[in-house]
């Protein structure tokens, strides 16, 4: 069933791929009223995230809000597609740069970065973006995909511009044997940990587990961290901006390097709400013990 479902998707997903981005947009103004304004594809999740973050927001503002991320959730779907078949050119078209001398000072000095980011922006242009960079070679660490078809296809549309990946639970081992390499590893930050083994903060307003692997790689294996943010500035185009948030991180203490990612992605989340991925259940944990 894996082997068929695949199949039959695949010619979608490259007419899809191969769409011009005019098409591209009309498209996904279609789906979003499919998904949005008739199906409302978790919106209880989507009104209840933006509620508790921004109590301090409007009805009428948070729902203008909810709109918004709705059409750039689509946009991002297919923009995703459009790795497939997009030129090196096309996505440095799409993605400026900002602060590509925070990643030139390490990579002449021959040290390996931590890049830490969320799901803000189009993180899947930005991992093509950076490619084109000549810089680091990126590792991009990812969750396997159960059906292996779309899990190779997931593959092949992160690495054919020369990025490279890392399955999320062999990730250490994969940047300690790589250590000799001068490599950027992405770490997604906001992604949901097993609440009992999470650094915990406030985030948004509310109680939030943060993965603590970032932290704690990055203080054993000395690698500088360097925040991404990718902001979007039209549709289907973004700024990607790095700063240098971590030089030293042998040098911080227990839980200041989760707490110093998390507020950085928060400001920008706060700058720029729609563009956010409401959808995910981030909060589905509680703290431990309370």
């Amino acid at each position: 069933m894996a082997a068929i479902a695949y199949y039959l998707a695949l010619p979608f997903i490259y007419l899809i791929a191969w769409l011009p981005f005019p098409l591209l947009y009309l498209l996904s103004d279609g789906i979003r009223l499919v998904v949005y304004d008739l199906l409302g594809y978790r919106t209880a999740v989507v009104r209840e995230n933006l509620r508790k973050s921004f109590p301090e927001k409007s009805a009428a503002e948070r729902h203008a809000i909810e709109r918004a991320f709705y059409r750039w959730l689509c946009d991002l779907m297919l923009e995703t597609l459009k790795t497939l078949t997009i030129s090196a050119a096309g996505v440095r078209e799409r993605v400026q740069v900002e602060g590509e001398e925070v990643l030139r000072k390490y990579h002449a000095q021959g040290r390996s970065v931590i890049l830490v980011m969320g799901h803000w922006g189009n993180w899947e242009l930005g991992g093509a973006r950076f490619a084109s960079l000549g810089l680091h070679q990126l590792y991009v660490i990812y969750h396997p995909l159960a059906n292996p078809y779309f899990d190779r296809l997931m593959h092949r549309m992160r690495t054919r511009l020369g990025n490279r990946l890392y399955a999320m639970h062999e990730a250490s081992k994969g940047m300690l044997r790589d250590r000799d390499q001068v490599t950027a590893t992405a770490f997604i930050a906001d992604q949901t940990p097993p609440p009992e083994r999470a650094y915990w903060t406030t985030f948004l307003n509310q109680d939030t587990p943060v993965f603590l692997g970032t932290e704690k790689i990055a203080r054993k294996l000395g690698h500088p961290i360097v925040y991404v943010g990718i902001r979007t500035v039209g549709r289907g185009r973004y700024v990607m901006r790095f700063e240098d948030l971590v030089p030293e991180p042998a040098r911080t203490a227990d839980g200041e390097i989760s707490e110093l990612h998390t507020r950085r992605l928060e400001a920008d989340i706060r700058r720029d709400p729609a563009h956010w991925l409401w959808s995910h259940r981030r909060w589905k944990h509680r703290r431990p013990n309370t």
